[in-house]
């Protein structure tokens, strides 16, 4: 089976160390500069980043992309391979596996973990995980993920063990037929239970974030449930339609009530106790847990659902939070998980046209 990353001619020319020798009409020149005449399939700034680190050598000797070249010496590039062609490899990584049978898996995915290697994260995924847990997720796209948790979001996924079962979960995504449920703790008091209708795309004030968009973003749905108020926060549940990047982080932030501790979205400045902003701190991220999946299994038709309790970390937060709305300290305790339906919902925030 080819990488998923195997597309390119680079990759064969990275495998193999690279002799060359400097040609006399570059004396005077910069070693970069040389480098990067010699070399045009790859950017400069890689060409001096391997000189830094080691992987150019010339004439036997470790170089300095800033000194001068007089012609005819010899240059050996011993160059890695670029990471994302060796990020789909097995590693032995801790996930907690809440069901599993010989089409599909389910997994309670630590809050920390990143889903998918990507830039930044090319190696310590779950997918390296799956790897070494199940060899032969390899044969699947994505090692049969096929939806994702923010790396600080912690909760259950599915992932498939085969191909009818992958391109069957897909399906019922795309239709809207998986529940996904989650609890979050939120900054403010929600004052209703509503549905949040508002299109999600790339802010295009900071490319690292997503927003509420009026042009050009795609239709995201999310509903909103108050568990629990607080003093100065709220337990809610968010319900997802469709799953967009960030979708509950952004939609809760437009709606006023920022997730607790979140880093991209929150708002530090949000009015509490010095013990509440204390134990926010101490969560070190967003206040958000997928405690909740239901679907169709794809090879039974039964239809399946799985829960998970809050983590300590945010059970530590709402026990302060529970104690600082009391005026006394409780202990340490377990959410009661709410088996309603889902209701009537009122409109609390529409797309703008």
């Amino acid at each position: 089976m080819s990488h998923p990353y195997d597309n390119s001619e680079d990759y064969n020319d990275l495998s193999e160390n690279r002799v060359v020798q400097i040609p006399t009409e570059f004396a005077g020149e910069r070693l970069d500069a040389a480098l990067a005449k010699l070399f045009p399939m790859y950017s400069r700034s890689r060409l001096q980043q391997w000189i830094k680190d080691g992987h150019v050598l010339l004439n036997g000797e470790p170089a300095l992309g800033k000194q001068k070249v007089y012609g005819d010496e010899q240059i050996l590039l011993d160059a890695p391979p670029p990471p994302e062609l060796t990020a789909f490899t097995a590693e032995e990584i801790y996930f907690p596996v809440v069901y599993e049978d010989e089409h599909l898996l389910v997994i309670d995915k630590p809050a920390g973990l990143v889903v998918h290697p990507a830039a930044g994260n090319w190696s310590g995924t779950l997918l390296n995980g799956l790897l070494h847990y199940c060899p032969s997720q390899a044969q699947l796209p994505r090692a049969g993920i096929v939806h994702r948790l923010d790396k600080d979001t912690s909760g259950l996924m599915v992932v498939a063990k085969t191909q009818l079962a992958q391109t069957d979960l897909v399906r019922q995504l795309q239709a809207r037929t998986v529940k996904r449920h989650y609890r979050a703790v939120a900054d403010g008091l929600v004052r209703q239970s509503g549905t949040i209708d508002a299109a999600i795309g790339r802010d295009p004030r900071n490319r690292l974030k997503m927003a509420v968009l009026s042009f050009g973003g795609k239709p995201a749905i999310t509903h909103v449930e108050v568990i629990e108020r607080l003093q100065h926060h709220s337990l809610v549940e968010c319900r997802l339609e469709t799953g967009r990047t960030h979708q509950i982080r952004v939609h809760m932030q437009k709606a006023g009530h920022p997730l607790a501790g979140d880093p991209l979205y929150g708002n530090p400045r949000h009015a509490m106790s010095d013990a509440a902003r204390e134990a926010v701190n101490l969560l070190g991220r967003q206040a958000l847990h997928a405690f909740r999946l239901a679907l169709v299994h794809p090879a039974t038709g039964e239809t399946m659902q799985w829960k998970s309790r809050l983590p300590a970390d945010m059970r530590a937060l709402l026990t302060v939070l529970r104690s600082e709305m009391h005026g006394k300290a409780l202990p340490l305790d377990d959410d009661d998980f709410d088996d309603e339906d889902d209701g009537d919902w009122e409109i609390i925030y529409t797309r703008e046209e």
